[in-house]
C-alpha cells in the first residue's frame, strides 16, 4: 500500500503542462498529414501539367534545331521526376492515418531522412536537368540576336544561382526546423510515458 501511495503522489505531482493532450496530438498528426498530402498532390498536378505543356509545345511548334527538342524533353523529364518522387512518398502519408506516438516519431525521423536525401541527391539531378534543358530550349529563339542571348542566359543563370544558393537552403532549413521541433515535442511525450 505504501508503494501505491508513493505512485499516487508521483502521479499527481508530475508536471504535464507543456505536454499536449491526446486531442491535440491527433490534431497535430491530422494537420501534418493533411498539409503534406495537399502539397504533394498539388506538386504532382503542377509537374504533370508542365510536362504535358512542354511536350505539346514541342509537337505544335515549328522548331528547326534539335537543341530545342532536347531541351524541352530535359525540362519535361525534370518535371516528371518531381511528380514521380512525390507519388512515391504518397503511400507513406496515406498509411499514417492511425498511429501511436512512437510510430509517429519514427515516421517523422524517416521523413527527415527522406528530406535530406531529396535535398542532397534528387534535387541536384532535377535542377541540373532543368538548367541544361532550359538553356538548350531557348537557344534556337535567341541565337539570332547575341545581345538577347547573353542577356537572357545571364539573367537565367543569376536566377538559378539565387534559387540554388539562397532559396533552396532556406527552404530546407525551415522544413528541417519544423520537423525537429515536432520530433522533440513527440519524444518529450514518449519519454514522459515511459
Amino acid at each position: 500500500m505504501d508503494n501505491l501511495d508513493d505512485l499516487k503522489a508521483i502521479w499527481h505531482t508530475a508536471k504535464t503542462d507543456a505536454l499536449p493532450s491526446s486531442q491535440e496530438m491527433l490534431q497535430m498528426i491530422k494537420k501534418f498529414r493533411g498539409q503534406k498530402l495537399r502539397n504533394k498532390w498539388l506538386m504532382i498536378a503542377l509537374s504533370l501539367s508542365l510536362s504535358i505543356f512542354l511536350v505539346s509545345l514541342l509537337f505544335t511548334g515549328h522548331n528547326k534545331h534539335y537543341t530545342t527538342y532536347i531541351g524541352g524533353l530535359l525540362m519535361a523529364l525534370s518535371a516528371m521526376l518531381i511528380a514521380v518522387t512525390n507519388l512515391r512518398s504518397l503511400k507513406r502519408f496515406y498509411q499514417l492515418d492511425n498511429c501511436s506516438n512512437l510510430e509517429f516519431v519514427a515516421f517523422i525521423e524517416q521523413t527527415r531522412q527522406n528530406q535530406v536525401y531529396y535535398y542532397k541527391k534528387t534535387m541536384v539531378v532535377i535542377y541540373s536537368l532543368c538548367l541544361v534543358g532550359w538553356m538548350l530550349f531557348m537557344y534556337e529563339s535567341l541565337m539570332k540576336n547575341p545581345l538577347w542571348l547573353v542577356g537572357t542566359y545571364s539573367a537565367f543563370l543569376i536566377y538559378m544561382a539565387v534559387m540554388w544558393f539562397i532559396v533552396r537552403p532556406r527552404s530546407f532549413n525551415k522544413g528541417a526546423q519544423k520537423l525537429k521541433i515536432m520530433q522533440q515535442r513527440l519524444e518529450g511525450i514518449s519519454n514522459q510515458l515511459k
